[in-house]
């Protein structure tokens, strides 16, 4: 099977050398940090390693990174924890289902709309407002443009970075924030929740009885392999960045010489090349999925969302794009031309027959 992409959001298989390093640390980090033997003393030093090591990746300071087990947990932590009684939660009509029932549950929410191109309508905020951004879509893979008034604003504001290890840096207003491991091929299963130093009128929403910010339940092998990945994967980023852009336009012109009546996202916009988001008129997108994986080619498909009462592609929907045929591929890092290219030949075919 060719892997252009793999499961929804983009999963792919674990970065090579986290999977080296598993059985090491397992075999080193199955101690609790918090105890006082010489296990949990080791175990503490490699916690303290693996923090600063995701710190200095992620423009953090280590004293402002907790990590989850869960990456739901991390959405609660950081939006319904920064609301006080008076807030009013801003937010996206493109953001992931989690923020969306976490805005279904307050009656004083304000949804932004967006354009097509990814601009969000920011509406004047009000000094007790609780903002969502989301750096990138995961979606359609468009890097949001930050509004010229983000910089003004007084307010607390929760960054979601689970699409992509976008540095802290890029969005320096930020009091809470979230990334996911498995965007950067780290294991699934931890998430890194930065609680910025300093923030005012945070509390953890979840009844505690210690004064921790998040939960222990992780796992702290699954961390250490979480900072090698990252560290590696923003190596390989930076060395394969040219190649999946030439990659992707080559998707991108091939699908407009040879397959008509598609609707992709502008590549002029602020794209992440690692995501191309393409959708036939007259195709049905599951179909085309399936029809892919019998070719050996596995594509993601459909909307962002899981949640079973939130509406399928309201991404595309509220975007005004076309939700129908919708397939997203995502350019991992060791993906060939000569894939791109088979891949392409085989969709082709495949789209024509749909539509005869």
């Amino acid at each position: 099977m060719v892997p252009i992409t793999a499961q929804f959001q983009a999963e792919s298989a674990l970065h090579p050398a986290a999977r080296a390093l598993l059985l090491e640390v397992f075999d080193q980090g199955w101690a609790d940090p918090r105890k006082l033997h010489l296990e949990s003393r080791r175990a503490a030093i490699l916690l303290q390693e693996a923090k600063e090591s995701i710190a200095s990746d992620l423009g953090l300071s280590p004293s402002e990174i907790h990590f989850l087990g869960e990456i739901s947990l991390g959405f609660h932590l950081g939006i319904v924890g920064l609301l006080q009684p008076d807030s009013r939660l801003v937010h996206s009509s493109i953001d992931r289902a989690e923020v969306l029932a976490i805005a279904a549950q307050f009656p004083a929410s304000w949804e932004m709309t967006v354009s097509n191109s990814g601009v969000v309508a920011l509406p004047e905020l009000q000094p007790n407002d609780v903002l969502v951004w989301q750096s990138l879509n995961a979606e359609t893979g468009i890097f949001p443009p930050l509004p010229s008034g983000l910089d003004a604003f007084s307010g607390r504001v929760f960054v979601d970075h689970t699409a992509y290890p976008v540095q802290a840096s890029e969005i320096p207003t930020f009091s809470s924030a979230l990334w996911d491991s498995s965007s950067w091929s780290g294991p699934k299963g931890v998430s890194i929740f930065a609680l910025k130093t300093g923030v005012s009128g945070w509390r953890n929403p979840f009844p505690h009885l210690q004064q921790t910010v998040v939960p222990s339940g992780y796992s702290l092998p699954l961390v250490l392999a979480s900072a090698v990945a990252l560290r590696h994967w923003r190596s390989d980023e930076a060395n394969n960045k040219t190649k999946i852009a030439e990659l992707a336009r080559r998707i991108r012109n091939f699908i407009s010489e040879n397959i008509p009546e598609t609707d992709m996202i502008d590549e002029q916009l602020n794209v992440w090349s690692g995501i191309v988001s393409l959708s036939f008129l007259y195709v049905d997108a599951e179909r085309l999925q399936s029809d892919l994986a019998d070719e050996g080619f596995t594509v993601d498909s459909g909307s962002a969302c899981t949640s079973a009462n939130l509406e399928a592609s309201h991404v595309l929907k509220a975007m005004g794009l076309l939700s129908q045929g919708n397939i997203r591929l995502r350019l991992h890092h060791h993906v060939t031309a000569i894939q791109i290219d088979a891949f392409l030949t085989v969709l082709k075919r495949l789209v024509e027959k749909q539509r005869q």
